[in-house]
């Protein structure tokens, strides 16, 4: 995957707009998809959704992650990455407007929109980093995930209540938050005007490679698929949580305004384990015992919700911590598991797409589950399941080894893959 730099030293002001350019567009990475849940009974009822349905539309940005994040790099090399990140600020804002227009089709169009937009901010931000602000990567990428969190934290909270007031509804609720898309928009649009040749396609590092690296890919690698079914399994509880949560508990007689308030403390305690892991994760010659705890706690969320739902607080606190543990490993198994920069970039992009693959199907099968059985235990139990083969991946792609450097020979066909 490319990714784009720029050698010459940025100035004080530019760097202080770089700055807050790189924290606005953090803010827009989560709460146009994830407020969706705390309105998701509105939105079934208004349109005579069934529960698949409702999942479906969670997850149509998932799925957008999945089949559009591979495209970013090729736009921003094309376009310039200052101009390929407006635009994709233009189409978020866009496409939370269109989403809130009284259309049926439009609620679909709108969401893949968003979908399409987030995921190449999600791409394009890293690089954005890397070239203005080379020397601080690591603690303006802790900054903007912190950023996005809260405002991500704050926005379940705050769309039921909106939601409320009179003569607004899930719409407008919905539709305020490509304001932050346009206030991001205003503040890159002075880097439009210096111009957007980024210069030449470069390594991950930022810099130019003087000799091709060859690596084996991780599609060929049992231990690369390893680490993208971690990665996408435990996405499917972040997602199948923040999504059927505020449903959950309103079976069990629990308000709206309530359950986004759950929410947002789902995603403020899963940002706390994250700091806690990333602090403590060099601490261990393996992540196994990180990786198999967050997935543990995770499932006796799921369990929990399941045997005792009256306790929803507790299961919200306990599979959060699970889940910002989960993340955290996942990611670093990327730069753990390889040998150089390039080959982690590789085991990134397939991870990334075919985690969020994954991790789209989780609210969707959710869903089906429920209109299946009637009730809230088979999902339950299966998402609870489902935690068990994160164990399984966990402990697996945990280890301390690393990918082989060179790439495979030709092997006679039938050969089984090697890690």
């Amino acid at each position: 995957m490319a990714v784009f730099s720029r050698t010459r030293r940025t100035p004080p002001v530019r760097a202080g707009l770089a700055l807050t350019g790189i924290l606005l567009i953090g803010v827009n990475l989560r709460v146009a998809f994830v407020s969706v849940g705390p309105l998701l009974a509105d939105i079934g009822r208004e349109f005579d959704f069934t529960s698949a349905q409702s999942g479906l539309l969670t997850g149509l940005p998932l799925i957008a992650f999945a089949l559009f994040s591979p495209l970013a790099p090729a736009v921003a090399l094309r376009t310039g990455l200052d101009r390929a990140l407006w635009l994709s600020l233009a189409l978020l804002a866009a496409g939370t407007i269109f989403r809130s227009m009284p259309v049926p089709a439009a609620l679909w169009a709108g969401t893949v929109l968003i979908g399409v937009a987030i995921a190449f901010l999600n791409v394009l931000l890293p690089s954005l980093i890397k070239r203005d602000f080379p020397g601080k990567v690591s603690q303006l990428t802790g900054l903007y995930i912190a950023a996005h969190s809260l405002v991500t934290a704050v926005g379940t909270a705050v769309v039921v209540p909106i939601s409320l007031v009179p003569g607004s509804g899930w719409r407008l609720a919905l539709g305020i938050w490509a304001g932050l898309a346009l206030i991001a928009m205003a503040v890159l649009l002075p880097g439009l005007k210096r111009g957007t040749a980024d210069g030449a396609a470069s390594d991950p590092t930022g810099k130019a490679p003087s000799v091709p690296v060859r690596f084996r890919s991780p599609w060929s690698s049992l231990l690369g698929w390893q680490v993208t079914m971690f990665m996408g399994l435990q996405s499917v509880a972040f997602f199948v949580i923040t999504t059927w949560l505020p449903s959950i508990e309103r079976d069990q007689g629990i308000s709206e305004t309530t359950s986004g308030l759950h929410v947002s403390v789902f995603l403020l305690v899963g940002t706390a384990s994250s700091l806690l892991t990333g602090a403590i994760l060099g601490r261990f010659a393996d992540q196994r015992l990180l990786g198999v705890t967050g997935s543990l706690l995770a499932m006796a969320g799921f369990l929990g919700l399941l045997a005792a739902p009256q306790l929803s607080v507790l299961w919200v606190v306990v599979s959060a911590s699970g889940c910002g543990s989960m993340i955290v490993t996942a990611l670093s198994l990327f730069s753990l598991r390889t040998t150089n920069h390039v080959q982690a970039a590789s085991l990134s992009g397939m991870a990334q797409s075919v985690g969020y693959a994954v991790g789209a199907a989780g609210p969707v099968l959710f869903g089906f589950l429920y209109d299946l059985s009637g009730g809230w235990t088979a999902p339950l139990a299966a998402s609870a399941g489902i935690m068990g083969l994160s164990c399984a991946m966990a402990f697996l792609a945990g280890r301390d080894r690393v990918l082989p450097e060179q790439p495979r020979q030709r092997q006679k066909a039938g050969s089984q893959l090697r890690s």
